[in-house]
């Protein structure tokens, strides 16, 4: 049976704070960063866009920064930003990225923040070589971990060649974390059919960066996620492994439903990483089984903490930001087993992938295990307020889609 951790109890003395850049009011991995640390005892603080976000509404928020960023701003804002709500918490706090973006401005101007906050001692430009697709996969060539095979083309002729030599159809992606927001190359993960298909996206001028990547087949494949929490010098902490089962938009977006599945030959593939990295901090990875060849491959690494993350703790009630947490104020990290029988659902997130699930495979989806202990990304009978406002977000944005959609028919 899970019990609360009782020989390293979290510090109360050091609060945290919640930082991000870019607006994503409705992100639930950020309200998981708050209630996980305020069930503890912390105080928590929160970077949030306005003061009716999900995140601002919870119990668990002693203070809310209303600093809304969208990305695009010179970074010397942002961190001067940043610098001005340490000072206004008063004391040296832990701060927990929930963003590429933000981990990177945190790693690579972390000696103008150590006087305010407490700061796992990552390389400064590692956070920005892992976050980058192109970066990620060449890495990941160089230390001989799986990847799928990737180009990163300058112009759109090199486009056309990166699609015929790795065949259609493929996937174009983001090349880096602050040009995701700044140049967008697609919204999100996006596979392409053929090679009009992918000339009608990128008109002729300056191509954005973007990153075309082999198509994996589903058939015979898996998503796989793992977790972590590595101290100094890239050594693991507390590692977790699960099964994705459906995310939103289709195989490509954001996790709606998984389950914790004990893997330890992929814990061990992605501990290793972050040994010979040197990586320091907490981790989110995306790993792809293919069955051609029988390996995992790495797909994204975003370092910094995972929208999914309260999927995971161990037997002893300790997730990966509770180990940021114990490590970073010199307390022991519990070493133990990850909890297995978790389940993880994204509210109404979910809804729609199960409609393509059923869509795509004519099949039921498959049913979380039997007593099972479900991890709910919003609702919380302790902290109810924040569900309430992501629920009426919610409905305002599928009226406002609703609303362009009969207007386009009308023209």
């Amino acid at each position: 049976m899970r019990r609360a951790p009782e020989r390293s109890p979290l510090d109360p003395a050091v609060p945290a704070l919640l930082a991000k850049v870019g607006r994503y009011p409705q992100h639930h991995g950020g309200l998981g960063v708050v209630r996980t640390l305020g069930r503890a005892g912390v105080t928590v603080h929160a970077v949030v866009e306005d003061r009716l976000t999900p995140v601002a509404l919870s119990r668990h928020v002693r203070r809310a920064f209303v600093r809304p960023t969208t990305g695009l701003e010179d970074p010397d804002a942002l961190l001067a930003a940043l610098l001005a709500v340490g000072r206004s918490v008063g004391t040296p706090c832990v701060p927990v990225p929930t963003d590429d973006e933000a981990a990177i401005l945190i790693a690579e101007h972390a000696d103008a923040l150590a006087e305010h906050f407490l700061l796992p001692p990552v390389p400064p430009g590692l956070p920005r070589r892992l976050a980058g697709k192109a970066s990620l996969h060449a890495l990941c060539e160089e230390l001989g971990v799986g990847s799928p095979r990737s180009r990163a083309p300058a112009d759109r002729d090199e486009l056309v060649d990166a699609g015929r030599e790795l065949g259609f159809p493929v996937v174009l992606k983001n090349r880096d974390a602050w040009t995701r927001l700044r140049t967008p190359a697609v919204g999100s993960t996006t596979a392409v059919r053929d090679e009009r298909d992918l000339l009608d996206r990128f008109p002729p001028g300056a191509l954005p960066p973007v990153l075309v990547q082999e198509y994996i087949p589903r058939e015979g494949a898996e998503d796989w996620i793992t977790h972590l929490y590595c101290g100094a010098g890239g050594e693991p902490r507390v590692v977790f492994t699960g099964l994705k089962l459906r995310s939103w938009p289709p195989h490509a977006g954001v996790t709606t439903r998984a389950v914790t599945l004990d893997n330890p030959v992929l814990a061990e593939l992605a501990a290793d990483l972050c040994r010979r990295t040197g990586y320091c901090g907490v981790a989110d990875l995306d790993w792809r089984y293919d069955g051609r060849d029988g390996r995992y491959k790495l797909v994204d690494f975003n370092p910094r903490t995972g929208a999914q993350f309260r999927l995971f703790e161990t037997v002893d009630g300790v997730d990966v930001v509770r180990a940021l947490h114990l490590d970073l104020t010199g307390r022991d990290v519990p070493r133990g087993p990850q909890a297995e029988g978790r389940t993880f659902v994204a509210g109404q997130l979910d809804l729609p992938s199960v409609l393509a699930w059923l869509r795509e495979e004519r099949r039921r989806p498959p049913a979380p295990p039997p007593g099972s202990e479900t991890e709910r990304a919003w609702l919380s009978r302790e902290d109810p307020l924040p569900a309430v406002a992501e629920a009426v977000r919610f409905l305002g944005t599928v009226a406002r889609r609703v609303g362009r959609d009969v207007r386009a028919s009308l023209r």
